[in-house]
Order: structure tokens, then C-alpha cells, then sequence
């Protein structure tokens, strides 16, 4: 599975040279599907997200199992990033700030002092171009293209960014995040946001949905939700889903919940890890979840409260979220795997969705 997934599914960089990426600012905003018997997906080039994805229970039933809006503009006024690619930089950086090269870089900061997901105007809040647009047949598959320039939010150097979506057939998709550095090191961590609730999106809360998560350890926070810097074991904690464990077992034991990194080890390869895996016993929905970042972000949704799809109020631990990643405050952690693309290199991100039932 592992090297052809890799082969089939992901090796979109070479084709960088001829993707003829523009201001993306000039494209029209729009709704693409794809569509694979009765596996469907919507996605928008609004911050290169997924607006919906419908597949059957274990009767047959159809449901949408991805939170969001009815309408663009909702997303674009949403304070999350629902289904959204985000970066350059996803998750926190301590400050709003770090140093690279030896030149201190200061960032826009968007939560408290510190900045999160790229700050205020990162890659989900921006229009992409889309490069590539299959709808249907054997492998169904768009891609978004983003050039981020020198400075953008603070960051150095232009980036050129793709995020590819392709269904794969058997409810699967995968989505390949990469990132060539233009002029400057820069550092890259691109993440997919989709708020998952294996119930359908207006079932309610997802504390009764099974997880085990594939890590025997995690990077602790601090009050803010910045990484100590430290590697501990998840054993004799909450965070223990090494075997499989409703989310709701040991929440209570947490102050507002799970938002939290998981060490999954490797990283920047080609080879593909387990990294979650999400039952939902009602619906008999499975959701498996493969990448070879180094970790994994675990978020159960702790204070939302908005109106979402076809007016449904979206309550705390309406879903979950799964971001395969590089560490929280990579930059300023020496000890953490590097995020940091140089000129010429690139940032390879590969995750792969495999839905089933039981």
C-alpha cells in the first residue's frame, strides 16, 4: 500500500514547472465535486478546502461527515479554518516570532501574543488557482496552486504551494501538500483542517466515537497552548488512545479538552504511518487516517458555538479534527524535527483517508 499509494496518489512536485502559477487573487471563487459512485466531495479554491464529503453508513445511508457552511461567505467569516489548507505555517509559533539564519522574523499575531495558522490573512483566508480539475472517472482530482510572496504575513521568501485532492476509489481520497522555497529558507508546515464527525455533520457530538491514536507520545502546552519543548510518554495520561478509546472515556479529565500534538516519528518521506483511526459505532462509519508527517494534532472542537450547514448549530465536541503535521512551534524548538525548506528544496506532505464500515 504504502510505496504505490505514494507513487499513484502523491508525486504532484514535478510538475511544478509547468503549473503557471499566477496571482490566484485574479481567480473567480468556485464549488468543485468529485464524484466516485457514491462517494462524493465538494472543496472550493477559497483557502483550498473541503466544503463536504458524503458516503453511506453501514444501512446504506448517505451523510455529510464534514462540518461547514452553506455559503462562501460564512467560511470566509468563520474564525476556524473549517476544511481549509493552512499555512504557511500551521498550528502556534510562540510570540508571533523567530529566528532564522541569524535574522529575527516578526509575525502578525492572531491568538494573544502568539500567531496560529499563518496569522489573521494565512492560506485559508486566500483564493487559489486551480491548476487541475477532474470530476469524475477513474481517479477524480483537482488541484489548487498558491504563490506566497517574499514577506507574506511575515514570512521570507516566495513559496510556491499546491494541494491536491484525488479520490481514489473504495472511499478512499488522499491529499498531497507540497511547497517549493523560492529565494529564502522559510519555514513550512501545511496542514488540511477538516472538522470530521463520522455521524454526519448535524448528529451531534462526537464523545461517544472511538479513536486510537498510533503515538506513544505527545508534546505537552503550556497555558497558552505552546509546546514546553518536552516529549513525554501519553502512558498514565488522558492522552493514552494507543488502544482504541471513546473520546468522551477521560475529556472531563482535561481543563477544556483535546488540543494536543502526538510525536508519530519520521518525517518528510515517502513512507506512510498510521496515524489515527476514528469509529463511529452508530453509524458503523471508519475513518483510517496515513501520513508521513511526524505528528498529528488532536482537537475535539472545545468551545464551538455557530450555525453551520443547512442551519444546524454546531455545539462544543461537535467534531474532531485529525492534523497530520510537523510540531507546534517547530521554529523555535531546535529539539523538534526541522520544518525549515531551503532554496530549491521542498516540503513534501502526504495523507491519505481510507472511510470503511463495521
Amino acid at each position: 500500500m504504502g510505496k504505490f499509494s505514494v507513487l499513484f496518489c502523491f508525486r504532484i512536485l514535478v510538475i511544478f514547472g509547468c503549473l503557471g502559477i499566477g496571482s490566484a487573487m485574479e481567480e473567480e471563487i468556485g464549488i468543485y465535486q468529485l464524484k466516485n459512485g457514491n462517494f462524493t466531495m465538494k472543496l472550493t479554491n477559497y483557502g483550498a478546502r473541503i466544503v463536504s464529503l458524503v458516503l453511506p453508513d453501514k444501512h446504506g445511508k448517505l451523510a455529510d461527515v464534514v462540518l461547514g457552511f452553506d455559503t462562501i461567505t460564512e467560511f470566509m467569516n468563520a474564525s476556524s479554518p473549517f476544511g481549509a489548507t493552512v499555512g504557511r505555517v500551521a498550528n502556534r509559533i510562540s510570540g508571533a516570532q523567530f529566528t532564522l539564519n541569524g535574522t529575527r522574523y516578526k509575525l502578525p499575531a492572531n491568538s494573544g501574543n502568539n500567531t496560529i495558522h499563518g496569522g489573521p490573512i494565512g492560506f485559508s483566508k486566500v483564493v487559489w488557482k486551480v491548476n487541475k480539475y477532474s470530476p469524475e472517472g477513474h481517479t477524480p482530482q483537482i488541484v489548487f496552486a498558491y504563490h506566497s510572496f517574499d514577506g507574506e504575513q511575515g514570512f521570507p521568501g516566495g513559496l510556491l504551494v499546491i494541494a491536491a485532492y484525488k479520490l481514489l476509489g473504495d472511499n478512499q481520497f488522499c491529499i498531497t501538500m507540497e511547497a517549493k522555497a523560492l529565494n529564502k529558507a522559510t519555514p513550512v508546515n501545511l496542514v488540511n483542517h477538516a472538522f470530521w464527525n463520522l455521524g454526519g455533520h448535524n448528529s451531534g457530538d462526537i464523545l461517544s466515537e472511538e479513536v486510537q491514536i498510533f503515538a506513544s507520545h505527545y508534546t505537552p502546552v503550556d497555558s497558552k497552548l505552546i509546546p514546553t519543548g518536552e516529549t513525554v510518554t501519553v502512558k498514565g495520561t488522558p492522552y493514552d488512545f494507543l488502544r482504541p478509546n471513546t473520546i468522551g472515556s477521560r475529556i472531563n479529565e482535561l481543563t477544556n479538552g483535546y488540543d494536543i500534538n502526538y510525536a508519530l516519528g519520521g518525517s518528510g518521506n515517502n513512507k506512510l504511518k498510521k496515524a489515527a483511526i476514528v469509529h463511529d459505532k452508530k453509524s458503523g462509519r471508519v475513518m483510517e487516517v496515513l501520513t508521513n508527517q511526524p505528528g498529528v494534532q488532536f482537537f475535539t472542537s472545545n468551545t464551538l458555538n455557530l450555525k453551520g450547514k443547512g442551519g444546524f448549530v454546531y455545539k462544543p465536541h461537535a467534531a474532531l479534527c485529525l492534523e497530520t503535521q510537523g510540531f507546534p512551534d517547530s521554529v523555535n524548538h531546535p529539539n523538534f524535527p526541522s520544518q525549515i525548506v531551503n532554496p530549491g528544496k521542498s516540503y513534501e506532505h502526504y495523507v491519505l483517508f481510507k472511510f470503511s464500515t463495521n
